[in-house]
């Protein structure tokens, strides 16, 4: 199998003036078809095949790789995987229902508590990474991963494991050329471009 950039369902534009056009065409074809190529170059190398990019997640820790190539993959496969669960979960004007809204009220209290406290983790996190809303028996909780780790690698690499509801890219190409050092802003924009209607059919789809 050989990874490629995954379609988007939007225009680099369309989810302006909360995302800008430059950075997501940049972040697109620039960032995420990087990790694309860096992670046929390996799995080539090591002739790996037929296997989705989940599953390659999950097994990294098993694979024969050097230590500097158990990093590289690592960081590679999980910003093709990371970005092309972002991409999907992006889309203006769209609203909680009432499904996911019990959800997140049953983990975290209220709705307005799940917001601030993502808000608050989300800006306060160091360096590069992401942030997660995952799921895993039933229970909702709020996570970061470093660099380009993702919550499926489970415990040996992150500590925990549970399957992704809703992400967000925290390394500074995903929102400089429009917020600069204002990360909280770029944060507070997210709301509005987040699809709720995806992050419910994924809430749903994730085994309990």
């Amino acid at each position: 199998m050989v990874y490629k950039l995954p379609s988007l369902s939007y225009s680099y534009s369309a989810l302006e003036p909360f995302f800008d056009k430059e950075t997501m065409e940049i972040h697109y074809t620039k960032h995420h078809q990087n990790y694309v190529n860096n992670t046929n170059l390996i799995i080539d190398k090591i002739n790996l095949k037929n296997i989705s990019i989940n599953e390659l997640l999950s097994m990294i820790d098993v694979i024969p790789l050097s230590t500097l190539q158990r990093n590289f993959l690592r960081n590679n496969a999980g910003g093709h995987a990371n970005h092309s669960f972002f991409w999907k979960i992006l889309k203006k004007n769209t609203q909680p229902n009432d499904i996911i809204k019990e959800a997140i009220i049953k983990s975290f209290g209220s709705f307005k508590k799940f917001q601030k406290n993502f808000e608050n983790i989300a800006i306060n996190f160091f360096g590069s990474g992401w942030i997660w809303l995952i799921k895993k028996n039933s229970i909702l909780s709020i996570v970061t991963t470093k660099n380009q780790y993702n919550p499926l690698m489970g415990k040996n690499v992150n500590g925990f494991f549970g399957y992704p509801i809703i992400a967000l890219d925290l390394w500074e190409h995903a929102y400089y050329l429009k917020y600069q050092n204002q990360r909280s802003l770029y944060i507070k924009a997210f709301w509005n471009v987040l699809n709720w209607d995806a992050v419910q059919n994924l809430f749903l789809k994730s085994e309990l």
